[in-house]
């Protein structure tokens, strides 16, 4: 019975955060694992997260708080993964577990560095978990927005239907509206994919373009993201749909957006390692570009908006001289 299900959620900071405040609505008793020990500590004392989303109220009746990722992992049936894709493939290694027989929902949306895959390749890869047992947790769904309970859209994906209705229950509540599809493979990398594009525009706030370029940057950058789904994962899907045009959406023109913000940096004159300490929060587009980099070699897309930032963020070329470029190429 999918309804007795214990489900853990993995992860510290402000996504996780709102997902535990958003499972909290409708789940009486789940675990939320982190590895920090002392903000474990300060969760239990106060009922709130001392890092992410402080102003949360975190109902510590239903929530047991944990550091132990082996007892969490190996006692769940459901395991959501809220951990930064370059943490991930680290936090999962040290569990030595069979995991084969877990039901893992990613809402990283990152693609894991060290194998270039999305989260639910990697989980199927090397943990020989069956596609039917993976899904996705998606969409315009800012945590800081979520955390002052404004209405927002998740959409949950997963190829067997039971699984993908039994979490969209435990997710759906006043403020959080939730659509299911089984198009895991496409909501996965459209949101890694929307994260690179979020540096782009925030490169180009950075550097003084106005609303005007960026709303062609944005109208490029659905159809780029449309072309390389297409070659990695060709199926009948609407782009228009809020888990691909939505998040991008939000991502790229959000106050909340950290990839956004990132790009910002870079586009001001910042290196990488200047914006990530002035920042202190993961920008997950700064792996995930490298990442699809790479996997676009192996398919040779068109994807000159992700060219564009690679080279910026990698190859360290002027953002000015290499938006020159990029404005060219754009229609």
């Amino acid at each position: 019975m999918m309804s007795n299900k214990k489900i853990a959620v993995l992860g510290g900071g402000s996504w996780a955060t709102a997902i535990v405040s958003i499972l909290s609505t409708n789940v009486d008793d789940f675990v939320w694992c982190m590895r920090n020990e002392s903000a474990v500590q300060h969760i239990k004392q106060t009922q709130h997260n001392p890092n992410y989303l402080v102003g949360v109220s975190i109902n510590t009746d239903k929530v047991s708080v944990s550091s132990d990722f082996k007892t969490t992992c190996e006692h769940a049936d459901v395991i959501i993964l809220a951990i930064p894709s370059a943490f991930l493939h680290v936090a999962l290694g040290a569990l030595d577990l069979d995991l084969s027989k877990k039901i893992f929902f990613s809402a990283v949306k990152g693609i894991i560095p060290e194998y270039n895959q999305i989260v639910g390749e990697y989980i199927q890869n090397q943990y020989k978990v069956p596609l039917h047992q993976i899904g996705v947790i998606t969409g315009p769904c800012h945590a800081e927005e979520v955390a002052l309970e404004r209405l927002s859209y998740l959409t949950v994906a997963c190829q067997d239907n039971l699984v993908a209705e039994f979490m969209s229950n435990q997710l759906r509540c006043n403020f959080i509206k939730v659509i299911t599809s089984d198009d895991i493979y496409g909501t996965e990398y459209s949101a890694v994919l929307k994260n690179v594009v979020a540096v782009a525009a925030g490169i180009a706030h950075g550097l003084g373009y106005g609303d005007n370029f960026l709303s062609v940057l944005i109208s490029n950058a659905i159809r780029e993201i449309q072309r390389f789904l297409d070659v990695v994962h060709p199926i009948n899907r609407d782009i228009k749909d809020s888990a691909y045009l939505g998040d991008l959406l939000v991502t790229a023109y959000s106050k909340f957006s950290r990839n956004r913000t990132f790009g910002t940096y870079i586009g001001k004159g910042y290196s990488v390692r200047a914006a990530q300490l002035d920042m202190n929060m993961i920008a997950e587009g700064y792996y995930a570009v490298k990442s699809i980099h790479e996997i676009n070699k192996e398919h040779g897309v068109l994807m000159p908006i992700t060219d564009a930032v690679y080279h910026i963020v990698y190859e360290k070329t002027s953002p000015r001289s290499e938006f020159k470029q990029l404005s060219d190429q754009l229609d």
